[in-house]
């Protein structure tokens, strides 16, 4: 196989291939005199079919394969002597591929983005903020009292009284449409809260001001997507009688409430969310910490970049965006969404940082284990419930959707290893300016 250099322009490699005719034929007969003991053909012994048959049966599939076989084992060697690492698939053109024919030198253009070499980085000079915050007694409180409305109770109101938005109403009903009862529309005793949503739109706003023992008739419109064909889009009226009218009224913050979510005692449960806050803060407090590293080495480390690879994180970037201006369009048949130079701007850096990540990731011998690769299966499940078997056999069989799951993981441990070297300082703050710290990342 000859090799010739056709381009080596920054990051941009071509080369051209040629294997000979000669050599190209040489292996094809290698190979069918290799198979021919095995071979068996109506008329000969096994092993005694000619080589000249032979050649005629299985001649142009064993040629193809000896020419694809030669082509990726030359590429192969020139990446391993060359030390090149290809930014994406390597592109492979046949020469005249239309008009080859046996016994002509096989020509094969190849190019690629190779990917650049990664400077050293002195982990040791990046200097880091580590922001903590103490759970305290009043957001501890907070969240004790919305625990105590989530479980809530409901308690008669005064006779007479007129039922409220948020109040409960403890209703018989039964449906009509065209005059006609439907099935699945009546209930008896159903506690319904007012304001919940939970019925078709504009039922429970008809309900508002009703009082106990009253008779109301509710009329609606069946949405145009109802889940039932025969409904949907139709007009229906409700006769409902109220039974009870009851205003809501929330939970005792007592050991009793505690043991409805899971504690011993109220000293637990507050135990339990203290340890939430406190992780909720230092995830929210991790992800300040490693912005400030992320932006430190964009600054600090620079080289080039393949612009494949700019170009599709860019492209990425602009539907990404597109799709969460327009969440309507939920499919992706719409015109082809053209990055800007703030795009490209963004993509570079993840590129940049990217590589960068990679290269001390690799060279650390950070790796991401089975178990963490399965935690994060089922994390990615749980958003397909009934479904969780179906999504694991589809991670096993997409590699790309390994990739996915895997990358962030990599990353993190990167990043925590980074930390790990730099030179890191505590920083007590308040609840408040981490807020302030986190919604400053959305600048970017």
């Amino acid at each position: 196989m000859q090799l010739k250099e056709t381009l080596n322009e920054g990051l941009k490699r071509g080369y051209q291939f040629t294997l000979p005719a000669a050599e190209l034929a040489a292996t094809v007969e290698a190979k069918l005199k290799e198979a021919q003991p095995e071979v068996e053909m109506k008329g000969f012994r096994k092993g005694k079919v000619p080589l000249a048959m032979l050649k005629k049966q299985f001649g142009p599939r064993i040629l193809g394969d000896a020419m694809q076989e030669a082509i990726d084992g030359a590429l192969q060697n020139h990446l391993t002597e060359s030390g090149d690492r290809p930014a994406t698939q390597p592109k492979v053109e046949m020469e005249n591929g239309e008009n080859w024919k046996e016994g002509d030198d096989v020509v094969v253009n190849v190019s690629y983005e190779a990917l650049p070499a990664i400077p050293e980085v002195e982990l040791g000079n990046l200097t880091l903020e580590r922001l903590s915050v103490p759970a305290e007694e009043a957001a501890i409180t907070e969240a004790l009292e919305n625990l105590a409305k989530s479980a809530q109770n409901f308690e008669d109101r005064r006779k007479g009284s007129k039922a409220k938005d948020g109040d409960q109403v403890i209703i018989d009903f039964k449906g009509f449409v065209d005059g006609e009862a439907f099935e699945g529309g009546e209930a008896e005793d159903y506690p319904l809260v007012l304001g919940s949503n939970s019925f078709i739109p504009g039922f429970e706003a008809q309900l508002v001001g009703v009082k106990a023992d009253e008779d109301v008739k509710v009329e609606v419109k069946f949405p145009e997507e109802y889940g039932a064909p025969n409904l949907a889009g139709k007009d229906a009226v409700f006769e409902c009688k109220v039974k009870a009218v009851k205003a809501p009224k929330a939970a005792e913050i007592d050991d009793e409430l505690a043991k409805k979510f899971g504690a011993e005692d109220l000293d637990g449960l507050k135990k339990q969310i203290t340890e939430r806050l406190e992780a909720e803060y230092a995830g929210a407090a991790r992800a300040v910490m490693k912005r400030s590293l992320l932006d430190q080495l964009d600054v600090q480390v620079k080289f080039d970049l393949p612009e494949s690879l700019v170009e599709a994180e860019a492209a990425q970037i602009a539907h990404q965006l597109w799709h969460e201006e327009n969440p309507e369009v939920q499919d992706h048949n719409h015109d082809t969404i053209e990055p800007t130079d703030e795009h490209k701007t963004l993509a570079e850096r993840r590129v940049r940082l990217g590589l960068l990540l990679a290269e001390i990731g690799q060279k650390a011998e950070v790796t991401v284990s089975d178990q963490e690769m399965t935690q994060a299966v089922l994390r990615a499940a749980r958003q397909y419930p009934g479904q969780e078997r179906a999504f694991f056999e589809f991670v096993q069989q997409n590699q790309a959707v390994q990739q996915q799951l895997r990358a962030p993981i990599f990353e993190d441990k990167v990043v925590d290893h980074i930390a790990e070297a730099a030179k890191v300082s505590e920083k007590q703050v308040t609840k408040e300016e981490l807020e302030k710290a986190v919604e400053a990342l959305d600048e970017l």
